[in-house]
């Protein structure tokens, strides 16, 4: 599979992809740091408990690096469907499919395990955390599915007016802090979901066509980075580009200038080191690694909070063995090798039994425009709620929201495919 990639393909967007995707695993492995405290299991923040380590996260949020990755993807698989003269439909409807098919049996998963723990007395509180933990990942992927839907038009944007159109989204994220930082305009904010990430997609359109040469890649990678320390040192942002409990303003959710200016000196460096990386993935050896991780990438991602919650749940059932050590602790230092172990051996039967929904479905033929714009509402609208209110529900027999959980189910099926759409099929 590695032998048989294309000369021409850009190997080195495959490792950033791998390589982002790994750091988000290892980064949320590492904060969430869960201890017993009188019997009971405390949710513990790292970030919160050691205040120094907010500093990791300006590596370890690789959220940017995802849209960078993105952008020159979409770009040159738009620029071709334009080539070939293929429709929008068909172009976005394989886009959508291939990253929401992974998604539908995670929500199935926990809402049944949801389900099940209320309806056995465990207390609603422990199952709503669990719930929320393991389904953080789906909330990056309800703002990527929004950006990659109007990347006809970005696109369009970019070869028109080229970077001044990412200049223009990023006077408009600049605008947006300044109405709810200074003046202190209600929910603004949130507009900078779409003015920050398709900023950062901008510049991969740009990588895409060579106009981000290593040289003028490092300029941008100092840029940004004096930028954020400017920013962060001078103005009203944190130091940690993740939310931190208890903290006020949050440099993610939504995100901030400070996290624009991370991602473009992220940008900026990763492209500088491209020749180098490039030739080191000429190594067969390194380049199938890459290969295997990107062959089952969406599982890794979207299910690596759950082997996590696995391993809780195990280590609280037999007596909270290894939850007595306080996070941040030498004692809990030295104790992450094992643990981290532990979370990988969680990982690999969930790898194995959900990688296949990774791999491409049969077509269901052109998805009519009005289906796929509303099965994609419906999924973002879930994904996005999921994330901010979890599957969990402290009311109802159930435990469960149900409504959110069939939001994607029902939008998948409006737009073809899905189970719902597959049983209706079998039906016809």
């Amino acid at each position: 599979m590695a032998q048989q990639a294309p000369p021409e393909r850009n190997r080195y967007v495959d490792f950033l992809r791998a390589l982002s995707i790994l750091a988000v695993v290892v980064g949320h492995w590492l904060v969430a740091a869960p201890y017993m405290k009188d019997g009971a299991v405390e949710g513990g923040h790292l970030l919160g408990i050691l205040p120094w380590t907010q500093w990791l996260t300006w590596g370890f949020q690789v959220m940017p690096l995802f849209f960078l990755v993105g952008g020159f993807s979409n770009g040159m698989s738009w620029a071709a469907t334009l080539r070939k003269g293929g429709s929008y439909e068909s172009w976005y409807s394989g886009r959508l499919q291939r990253l929401i098919n992974p998604v539908l049996p995670l929500f199935l998963i926990w809402t049944l395990v949801a389900m099940f723990g209320t309806l056995a007395g465990i207390d609603r509180g422990i199952v709503a955390m669990a719930a929320q933990l393991a389904l953080i990942p789906v909330w990056f992927l309800s703002v990527y599915l929004m950006v990659a839907a109007v990347v006809p038009l970005t696109w369009k944007a970019w070869k028109r007016w080229g970077f001044a159109s990412f200049w223009a989204l990023v006077a408009g994220a600049v605008a947006i802090d300044v109405a709810a930082l200074r003046f202190d305009v209600p929910y603004v904010n949130f507009l900078n979901f779409a003015f920050v990430w398709l900023a950062i997609h901008q510049l991969g359109f740009a990588w895409s066509e060579g106009r981000l040469t290593p040289g003028r890649a490092l300029l941008w990678g100092i840029g940004g980075l004096v930028a954020l320390a400017l920013l962060v040192g001078f103005g009203p942002y944190p130091v940690a580009m993740i939310g931190v409990p208890g903290s006020g303003l949050s440099n993610s959710m939504p995100p901030t200038l400070a996290l624009l200016a991370l991602g473009i000196a992220q940008a900026g460096f990763a492209l500088a080191l491209e020749p180098a990386a490039r030739r080191m993935l000429d190594n067969l050896r390194i380049w199938t690694g890459v290969v295997l991780v990107n062959g089952m990438i969406m599982t890794i991602y979207l299910w690596h909070l759950t082997a996590f919650v696995l391993v809780m749940v195990a280590a609280w059932l037999l007596g909270g063995i290894g939850l007595d050590v306080q996070p941040g602790s030498a004692a809990w230092w030295l104790a992450r090798p094992v643990w981290f172990l532990l979370y990988i051996a969680a990982l690999f039967p969930l790898i194995t039994l959900f990688a296949r929904y990774e791999r491409a479905s049969k077509n269901s033929g052109e998805v009519p425009h009005w289906r796929l714009i509303t099965g994609l509402l419906l999924i973002c609208a879930g994904l996005g709620a999921t994330a901010a209110i979890s599957i969990a529900s402290p009311l109802g027999v159930t435990g469960v929201r149900l409504w959110l959980v069939a939001l994607p189910f029902v939008g998948a099926a409006i737009a073809q495919f899905g189970p719902i759409h597959r049983l209706a099929q079998s039906r016809a």
